[in-house]
């Protein structure tokens, strides 16, 4: 008996499910500030739907899957899924006011937060 690092002839990595309890309406909205995005740079495709993009990286930040997990099981490199989930993430980010507006927005308002 040898060993060997190859696997065996006619065999599939095994694969599982999760259940990512999220709404479709926080699906929708990043796939649509994808889309949006996407649009905007002019970009022709990406490998994957900008829905299935969107749930790829909320079960990465989400549920804190392995980059290398998700990738090999969309069919995707493990750069691809870190790219999205920087994209993505970034698209959120420009959306989100900036504290030192939210802070005098509140105390405008004569508002405390505890």
């Amino acid at each position: 008996m040898t060993k060997t690092e190859e696997p065996a002839q006619n065999s599939c990595a095994p694969t599982y499910q999760c259940r990512l309890s999220l709404s479709t309406r926080t699906i929708n909205h990043l796939a649509d500030l994808l889309r949006r995005h996407l649009k905007a740079i002019r970009s022709r495709w990406r490998i994957l739907p900008p829905g299935k993009i969107a749930v790829i990286v909320l079960a990465v930040l989400r549920h804190d899957q392995r980059l290398a997990d998700m990738a090999g099981g969309n069919n995707v490199s493990e750069s691809t899924v870190r790219r999205w989930r920087d994209e993505l993430i970034g698209l959120l980010a420009a959306q989100a006011p900036r504290l030192d507006r939210a802070l005098k927005k509140i105390a405008r308002q004569g508002g405390r937060w505890s």
